[in-house]
């Protein structure tokens, strides 16, 4: 995953990637004809449309939208050693009318959808005192065993990862551990990955699962060095635990030179590993798997070539592991652009045919769009030319494919006419700022002058992914505008730099085994406000009919990031966190730095609405309907990192009863 420093002094917060209830004698919940429009899975269903069937409310109605109710987690960090990072980043999801969700410390919670209240909660208990790359749980995933009867203990199962690298299976109902699987309930997935050192290699994103599969993928903290964990796709029987099948994305002795990979690179080089949400499509028993950068992320001298798997979109066959199909989006990755998005399986129209399709969002702003069965292109891509490395030892790509679709974000090199500030002052230390980096537009490689990243490494589009109106044909996606700076250092001068106390607002990384460390920071005046004007924040939708940008809005604002007597503006903010889209005709989303949970007109992009939050609302909603309620939920409890409204809420609105 990525890690980036964003310091808005006096304006805006500093912003910093590094990114029990009794219920067991309960009789189980009366299924209602709702069923058909409840959230099972994390992006709504197995191929992530992020999309909601309930037509309640309605661009007419969505005012009138209220708090139906609010639950707290209780878990605020007490004794966490990585509290400070703690995201709360999960979307609930609702299975036999009961709302699953978890905590950034892996607690997993049961809650009735109506009200609010807790059923259950189960602790696994992470080690407190490690600290953790990341300290954030996206959610859990859900099993129904087919053969067993309803009321029989773990014939529904929880299924989720957790910070200390483990797999979980806990009864639906009661939140007790599924003895039968693996060790007590759980597996150690560490073991195989080539472990560094403690909190480095985690699960961050729900599993896929696929008939009686739990398939999983980790997270790996990024630029330590060249030799880390692996980055395993690994798939589990539900019911007993054992590995049915494993696939790494970097080849095995072998294998390398066939694959174009360097044999000794290839036993060196760890990473490449796939952090997010994978897609199923079942009918077809593909797996889609987005993976991210081979290690390190931004000196690629001892992993030459394109670095096959990485940075790609893979199928595999959902039973095997084998792979089906795949397709590189980044070559030799140098800039952190990980595949953060769950790909998102469609249906699209197009030549008066209907094309089963997986789109794929990238952090450089761009949507790959592909036939599901063959990998083929369904529109062009076109391979072009891309700025040299002047790095010794380094080899960038001499092309990157760049696809017919319409980009997202700008592709254009930020030179100083780009320059923007509150003040003249402003203006004029960015524009010099941006006159001594190296600047020539999208995969300008890292330099040891520094390097302007443009998109920067968080997108483009992140973690939050896309969704999909099904009837205009629309994809619509939180964009990130806000350019980075990297700085290749010499080792021999990276202590040196690191600890003079020039560059506080930096963030360091070894990068072992290669002859440079990495300093890396937003490109930021000296008041700490980004260096290009804004929106540094949008919601887009694409029109996949036209091929062209329905719409393009600023989502955001200062508030919550300002002093009370500073009035706030609406200006587009950096976001964490996806959209959804109902059938009603509104797109939700909270992604943004203040504490909002927002509604827009799909047609349009018009804001329409606008709910205040308790806490930063980092994260994807969702929506159900319950006792012929819809209702729109949220998770609200901040983002350590990017320094936003810290608590512990979840909130439900909905239409006044």
């Amino acid at each position: 995953m990525n890690w980036l420093r964003f310091s808005l002094i006096a304006t805006l917060p500093n912003l910093l990637w590094p990114l029990a209830c009794d219920f067991a004698h309960a009789a189980p919940p009366t299924r209602h004809v709702e069923e058909e429009a409840q959230w099972g899975w994390y992006g709504a269903d197995a191929g992530g449309t992020r999309r909601s069937p309930l037509v309640q409310i309605t661009p007419q109605n969505v005012t009138d939208l209220q708090i139906a109710w609010t639950y707290r987690t209780g878990e605020l960090g007490a004794g966490f050693a990585s509290a400070g990072k703690m995201a709360f980043e999960a979307t609930p999801i609702l299975v036999r009318d009961t709302l699953y969700l978890s905590t950034p410390t892996n607690i997993v919670i049961a809650l009735d959808p109506g009200t609010g209240h807790e059923r259950w909660r189960y602790d696994p208990r992470i080690d407190r005192t490690v600290t953790y790359a990341e300290a954030t749980s996206r959610g859990v995933s859900s099993w129904i065993d087919p053969r067993a009867a309803v009321a029989s203990a773990c014939a529904h199962r929880i299924i989720f990862g957790t910070l200390d690298a483990r797999l979980i299976a806990i009864d639906a109902r009661t939140g007790q551990p599924c003895t039968d699987f693996g060790r007590n309930g759980s597996v150690d997935l560490a073991a195989d990955a080539r472990p560094t050192q403690p909190g480095e290699y985690l699960v961050t994103s729900p599993p896929a699962i696929y008939r009686d599969l739990a398939i999983v993928g980790a997270a790996i903290g990024d630029n330590r060095g060249v030799e880390l964990e692996r980055g395993l796709v690994r798939a589990y029987d539900v019911r007993s635990g054992t590995l049915r099948w494993s696939w790494d994305p970097i080849p095995a002795r072998g294998e390398a030179l066939a694959l174009g990979w360097d044999e000794n690179a290839a036993q060196s080089t760890g990473a490449a590993n796939a952090w997010s949400i994978f897609s199923v499509d079942v009918g077809r028993g593909l797996l889609f798997v987005p993976t991210g950068s081979a290690s390190p992320d931004f000196f690629g001298g001892t992993r030459p070539g394109d670095n096959r798997y990485a940075n790609s979109l893979v199928a595999l066959r959902a039973a095997t592991g084998e792979v089906v199909w795949h397709r590189q989006l980044v070559h030799h990755d140098l800039w952190d652009y990980d595949l953060a998005a769950q790909p998102l399986l469609i249906d699209i129209e197009r030549d008066g045919k209907s094309i089963p399709a997986v789109v794929q969002a990238t952090k450089t702003g761009m949507l790959f769009v592909f036939d599901r069965e063959t990998g083929e292109p369904v529109f062009e891509i076109v391979e072009r030319p891309v700025p040299h490395s002047d790095v010794p030892g380094e080899r960038a790509a001499e092309t990157q494919p760049f696809p017919a679709t319409p980009a997202l974000v700008s592709q254009a090199a930020v030179t100083p006419q780009d320059a923007w500030g509150l003040t003249f002052y402003d203006r004029g230390r960015c524009r010099a700022l941006i006159e001594q980096y190296r600047s020539e537009g999208i995969y300008t490689p890292p330099s040891v002058r520094g390097t302007i990243l443009s998109p920067g490494y968080v997108g483009g589009v992140n973690w939050g992914s896309l969704a999909f109106d099904s009837q205009r044909q629309l994809v619509v996606a939180a964009v990130n505008h806000v350019p980075m700076v990297v700085t290749l250092v010499p080792r021999d001068r990276a202590e040196a730099m690191r600890r003079s106390g020039a560059h506080p607002q930096s963030q360091f990384a070894r990068q072992d085994g290669t002859p440079y460390a990495m300093r890396r920071e937003m490109l930021a005046s000296p008041l700490g406000i980004p260096c290009t004007a804004p929106p540094w924040g949008t919601l887009a939708a694409v029109d996949l009919k036209r091929n062209a940008i329905r719409w393009q809005v600023v989502l955001g604002s200062t508030r919550d990031m300002t002093p009370w007597f500073v009035p706030s503006r609406t200006i587009g903010m950096p976001n964490m966190g996806g959209p959804i889209v109902t059938a009603g005709g509104l797109v939700f989303v909270a992604a943004a730095m203040d504490d909002y949970l927002r509604a827009f007109d799909i047609e349009t992009g018009r804001e329409l609405w606008k709910g205040r939050l308790p806490a930063g609302g980092q994260a994807t909603p969702m929506s159900y309907q319950a006792n012929g309620r819809q209702f729109v939920v949220v998770a609200a409890g901040g983002h350590g990192a990017l320094r936003t409204t810290s608590g512990d809420y979840v909130v439900a609105f909905a239409l006044p009863q």
